[in-house]
């Protein structure tokens, strides 16, 4: 790909020659009513071309950078956490002035869950004596 870039640039480069040799004719612009400029015709155009051309080519390359900056932020923000660490955490200090630390979120075991309550119990025989039905 790089040989096709520097390729396109050699052959750029030799076609401004030769327009600039073949067409090296002074030329005079008049600006405003007594103001005029007497320059070569390839300085003419090629001026030209470039005062039309780097405005749009920064334009080009800000927005290009802002929007690679916000794929970035947006790629970070996608990717998952890193999964914490099983490590052991330290044994408790046993100095009473230490500040004690925050706790951490809960993390239990499957045994350690208990189960749900049932929000309604079933009536049994002895719940109907106990209320007189």
């Amino acid at each position: 790909m790089q040989f096709i870039k520097t390729l396109f640039w050699v052959i750029l480069a030799i076609i401004l020659v030769v327009f600039a040799v073949n067409n090296w004719s002074p030329t005079s612009v008049l600006i405003w009513e007594d103001v005029r400029i007497d320059t070569k015709l390839p300085v003419l155009v090629i001026g030209a071309f470039l005062l039309g051309f780097f405005p749009l080519w920064l334009i080009h390359r800000t927005s290009k950078w802002r929007l690679n900056r916000r794929i970035k932020t947006l790629e970070a923000a996608a990717r998952p956490a890193p999964a914490p660490t099983s490590a052991q955490s330290p044994a408790p200090s046993t100095n009473p002035t230490a500040t004690p630390e925050k706790p951490g979120p809960l993390d239990l075991d499957k045994e350690q869950i208990a189960e749900p309550a049932p929000a309604v119990t079933s009536i049994t025989a002895k719940d109907d004596k106990a209320t007189g039905l």
